[in-house]
Formats: C-alpha cells, sequence, structure tokens
C-alpha cells in the first residue's frame, strides 16, 4: 500500500474516533456531574446529622416494634423487630399488586372486548364505564369503596349472605378455609407440577404432546382429588359481637383492591380496544368468512396479533397499579409505606433509611415486574408467525 493512502486511512480512522469522542465526552460530563451532586448532598446530610447527634445505620431494625397490625401474612406479635415489620409491609404490597393486577386484567379484557362490541347496549355501557372511571381521582374511588360501600354494609348481627357460609358486613368479608394438612399441602403442590408440565407441553412442538398433556392433566385431577379429601374447612360463625373462624378479608383490603382494581381495568380497556382496531379489518373479514363467529373472530384471530401493540402500555398499567397501591395509607390498610414508611419512621426517626429501604423495594418490584412483561412479548413475538 503506497504510503500517501496508508496515511490518508490512518487519518480518516482517527478523526472517526475523535467525531465518537465528541458525542461521549459531553456524556461523561454530566453522569461525573450527578455523582459531584449526590456526594455533595451525601456530605451534607452526614455533616448535619453528625452535628446534632443523629446516628445513621440500620441498627434500629432489631429493636422491638411494640405495635400491632391488623392484617399480615407471616405471624407477627407486637414483640417482633422492625424488620419483621418490613416483611409484613412488603408482602402486604405484594398481595394487592398481585390480586390487582388479577382483577383489573380480567375485567379489563372484558371491558375492552365489549368496547368493539356489534351490540350497542354492551359498547355504550363499555364505554360509559370507561369514561366514568377514569375521570374520577383514585384517591376518591378508594374513599368510595371504604367509606360507603363496606363500611355502609350492615352490623355482623345483620350480615349479608353471598352464598352459604360466605357473609359480608361492616367488618369484611368472611370466607371458609381450609385446614390443610402437609399430606394434602404435598398432594396439591404435586398437581400445580403437573398442570404447569401441560402447559409447557402445550406450547411444544414435539408430535406426541397431545397425548402427554392428557397424561399430566389427568394426573393432576389425581392429586387434586385426593388433596381435596383430605381437607377439614373452618366455617365462620356468628358469636356474641362477630364471626370468629374462617377467614376474615377486612374492608380496608377489600376496598384497596376494589379501588385500584377497577381504576386500571378502565385503562386497561382502552388499550385492549386499541390494540384490537390496530389489527388489520381484513383479519376480521378473513376470520368471519371462514366460519368464526364474532368473538371468536376477536379472540382467536385479532387478540393475538393485538398483543404486541398492548404489552407495553400494558406493562406501564402494572406498574402503575403496584405504586398506588402506597395508596393503602390514606385508609390504614398496612402496606409497606404504611407501616414501614409511616408507623416504623414515627416511632424511630431513620427517616433517610427507612424512605431509602422503600424506594428500593418499589424500584425492585417495578423492575422485577417489567422483565417479566419483556419475557413475555418476547416469547410471544417469537411464537408469532
Amino acid at each position: 500500500m503506497p504510503y500517501g493512502i496508508e496515511v490518508g486511512y490512518f487519518m480518516r480512522h482517527l478523526l472517526d474516533k475523535l467525531s465518537h469522542l465528541k458525542t461521549l465526552i459531553p456524556q461523561l460530563i454530566l453522569v461525573a456531574l450527578i455523582v459531584w451532586v449526590f456526594n455533595h448532598i451525601a456530605q451534607n446530610v452526614h455533616a448535619n446529622l453528625a452535628a446534632r447527634g443523629v446516628k445513621i445505620g440500620f441498627a434500629f431494625l432489631n429493636d422491638t416494634a411494640g405495635f400491632d397490625i391488623i392484617f399480615h401474612l407471616i405471624d407477627y406479635a407486637t414483640i417482633n423487630n422492625y424488620w419483621q415489620v418490613f416483611w409484613v409491609g412488603i408482602l402486604n404490597t405484594l398481595l394487592v399488586a398481585a390480586l390487582g393486577i388479577f382483577f383489573a386484567s380480567l375485567f379489563g379484557f372484558i371491558v375492552g372486548f365489549g368496547r368493539v362490541s356489534r351490540n350497542k347496549i354492551i359498547a355504550l355501557c363499555s364505554k360509559g364505564f370507561v369514561e366514568t372511571i377514569r375521570n374520577i381521582p383514585l384517591l376518591l374511588q378508594l374513599f368510595f369503596w371504604y367509606f360507603v360501600v363496606l363500611r355502609g354494609a350492615p352490623f355482623p348481627q345483620d350480615s349479608i349472605t353471598i352464598v352459604e357460609s360466605i357473609y359480608i358486613n361492616n367488618r369484611g368479608l368472611y370466607l371458609p378455609w381450609p385446614i390443610i394438612t402437609l399430606y394434602a399441602a404435598v398432594l396439591f403442590t404435586l398437581s400445580v407440577v403437573c398442570i404447569l408440565i401441560s402447559l409447557y407441553l402445550r406450547h411444544s412442538k414435539r408430535t406426541w404432546r397431545s397425548y402427554s398433556i392428557a397424561i399430566w392433566l389427568a394426573l393432576a385431577v389425581i392429586f387434586f382429588a385426593i388433596a381435596h379429601t383430605e381437607l377439614t374447612w373452618e366455617y365462620p360463625t356468628l358469636g356474641k359481637f362477630n364471626f370468629v373462624g374462617g377467614m376474615n378479608l377486612i374492608p380496608e383490603f377489600l376496598a384497596l383492591v376494589l379501588a385500584l382494581s377497577t381504576y386500571t381495568a378502565a385503562y386497561i380497556a382502552e388499550i385492549v380496544r386499541m390494540g384490537i382496531q390496530s389489527v388489520s379489518k381484513g383479519q376480521y373479514e378473513a376470520a368471519r368468512s371462514l366460519g368464526f363467529a364474532h368473538y371468536q373472530s376477536l379472540r382467536l384471530i385479532m387478540l393475538p396479533q393485538a398483543m404486541k401493540v398492548i404489552v407495553p402500555p400494558l406493562t406501564n398499567q402494572y406498574l402503575n397499579l403496584t405504586k398506588n397501591s402506597s395508596l393503602a395509607a390514606a385508609i390504614a390498610f398496612p402496606d409497606l409505606v404504611s407501616v414501614f414508611a409511616g408507623t416504623v419512621l414515627n416511632q424511630t426517626g431513620h427517616a433517610i433509611e427507612i424512605i431509602a429501604m422503600t424506594m428500593g423495594v418499589y424500584l425492585f418490584i417495578s423492575l422485577c415486574l417489567s422483565l417479566i412483561m419483556i419475557l413475555y412479548e418476547r416469547r410471544s413475538a417469537w411464537h408469532s408467525p
């Protein structure tokens, strides 16, 4: 290669690198500036707290809490420490978020299908629900469900019987509760494993999958039937002042799940409507020409193609619902914000540590939820033609 051509190639390569460096330098300066600002804030906070004699650390989490929590999924007593309070709050938040996402998705998809229904009454009712719910603040809806609907229910002596052994009053919802033995728990676990294996085989490309699915489903039914015979039920019975026995879902929990579910369902319904309408009408017409009914065309042809459009905004709604669960503090439901960032903070005064832990939990939950939806989206895209 001639010397002049070699020098020219080297200069072009060098200028190329410098042009990339030119765009990288401002980004590095911005990152360094952000780090410096946070470091400066941390030093100032540490100096101010040290001057006031306030200690920073997480040793307070081992202190005794000394207060009761009305709703907890794990064992808790007033003699437990703040670590236990932290985990109680996390589990309550996860329970509300999981149930809210489930019911919001179920109701949202139903209303979304109603929005594109050819029945004018169904379409009008669905539109009315969406427009009404979306234009009322979530906090106001939460107060409505709690103070008007649930707290306005009858006293325990005049409880409303939904079906036999299921009652609702101003103290909450009372349900029968199974007393599960270890043997029954193992059988239930085996039945769930069999169902999961059958679902996996349903999406596999093996030629013998139909035969295998039938076997695993049959095993699941057998395990479940045997486990059910091992169950004994504890039923709620009316005592002197209230029901005893069974399971009690407190009004705060019910109001929070209902408010979050209905509010988010209105937004999910619009997302579903938008996703279905984004698919070419030719797909619907082709399905109808092949003899599919209206809802069969929507469910089997339109919806699978619309999921590519639905999933990204649906993920945002799931994240919003999870973060909106912090409104539980407004009705004294013991979620993470209420018991940990509220009661524990007031008792200990460790605001920085408690708020940092609370923010970290919500960030972790949001990232995990986003990852799950991304994996689902990629899997759906991989299976789509």
